[in-house]
């Protein structure tokens, strides 16, 4: 069995009861755990990782890193993209309990059915997923007369429930639809490890993700370069 559920109500009952886990090694035989990960029992696989704070993501070759940062130098997404496919990424606190994602799936595929499109549950390889049709945003002058419907994008959520996080992935491109080009991109989603940190945050709170160092200075750059302005020429009209 993936990471799931079981893992954590096992980890969780042992350690109410103050009993201590199995050694690791034995726990990953067991369960069939194999990622995604908790920093605490990550594997030492000589994955190289990029460190984003609450997320280390694998450093793949073919494989591109995308990461949003907003005017603040606040990291507000990542994504890998192989080929034409992408998997957004997006981890959340979440409940001791555990069992957020099956709440968020019955939300998601409500969402998508209220829209107009289409999402159903089907078993993948880390457990309950979703698969089927997400609405595009749509265009503002959508509405009017003559605008072209809302477009249809195949989809899949992917979710994994950790001790107090919630691991999403959305795969779209061809991955969503055919298990030969989705491969790459769910061993990516396997590999990645999660870094909760001890501080209480509110449930479906998005965890923190920030940028390396060196990466950091570059946006800065960039973001410096462009608001200087450059002055007109003497003697242009202004």
């Amino acid at each position: 069995m993936p990471f799931g559920r079981r893992r954590n109500r096992i980890d969780r009952s042992l350690r109410e009861r103050g009993v201590p886990p199995e050694p690791q090694t034995r726990e990953r035989a067991e369960t069939g755990t194999d990622g995604p990960w908790d920093v605490a029992d990550a594997p030492e696989d000589g994955q190289a990782r990029v460190d984003l704070g609450a997320l280390r993501l694998p450093a793949v070759s073919g494989m591109e890193l995308r990461v949003d940062v907003n005017a603040q130098q606040q990291v507000v997404g990542a994504s890998l993209r192989s080929g034409e496919s992408m998997l957004q990424l997006s981890v959340f606190a979440a409940p001791r309990a555990g069992g957020l994602w099956d709440d968020v799936r019955t939300e998601l595929a409500r969402s998508a059915s209220g829209q107009g499109a289409s999402l159903r549950e089907v078993d993948g390889p880390f457990g309950p997923e979703l698969a089927g049709t997400v609405l595009l945003p749509v265009p503002a002058q959508a509405g009017r007369p003559g605008a072209p419907a809302p477009a249809r994008r195949p989809t899949r959520f992917l979710g994994v429930d950790g001790p107090r996080w919630f691991l999403r992935g959305m795969l779209t491109g061809p991955a969503a639809e055919d298990p030969a080009e989705a491969v790459a991109l769910e061993e990516a989603f396997r590999a990645v490890v999660v870094v909760r940190g001890t501080l209480p945050m509110p449930v479906r709170d998005a965890l923190p993700l920030t940028l390396p160092a060196q990466a950091a200075e570059q946006v800065a750059r960039q973001q410096a370069a462009a608001r200087t302005v450059t002055p007109p020429p003497s003697g242009s009209a202004g």
